[in-house]
């Protein structure tokens, strides 16, 4: 009897996120309580899965000109994330939900409680800040 494998499938316009481990421990060597390094107001973490993004309804008023509206008949289209699987995100904590998924701990957080997004880029030759 063979188990089937679970998936985490990631909603709207959210991000899954896995946390970057809390400093616990200052550069001079003093070690921080959980309750000092839970109450940063900002986190990182590696987005490891995103939703589909925000849904838009089909413009049924341009009925005229169905060419414009693309896409298979009766599915939903979506206006994508801007973060993608890879990214380094900085985002509010207090916007993140935590979650547990078969023994991995990920924050869920809204696309829009992201600050930044730091990505590996591929063209070298393009200018990078």
């Amino acid at each position: 009897m063979s188990e089937s494998r679970k998936r985490l499938i990631v909603v709207g316009d959210r991000v899954l996120i896995q946390p970057e481990e809390g400093e616990d421990r200052t550069k001079v060597g003093l070690y921080l309580p959980s309750t000092a390094v839970d109450n940063q107001a900002v986190q990182g973490g590696k987005v490891v899965a995103t939703g589909p993004g925000n849904a838009v309804s089909a413009p049924t008023e341009l009925d005229d000109e169905p060419w414009k509206i693309g896409g298979t008949p009766g599915e939903p289209k979506y206006v994508p994330l801007q973060a993608q699987i890879g990214d380094y995100a900085l985002f509010f904590r207090k916007a993140s939900v935590e979650i547990t998924f078969e023994g991995e701990h990920y924050l869920v957080v809204p696309q829009a409680a992201i600050l930044t997004l730091v990505r590996e880029d591929e063209d070298p030759d393009v200018l990078n800040f």
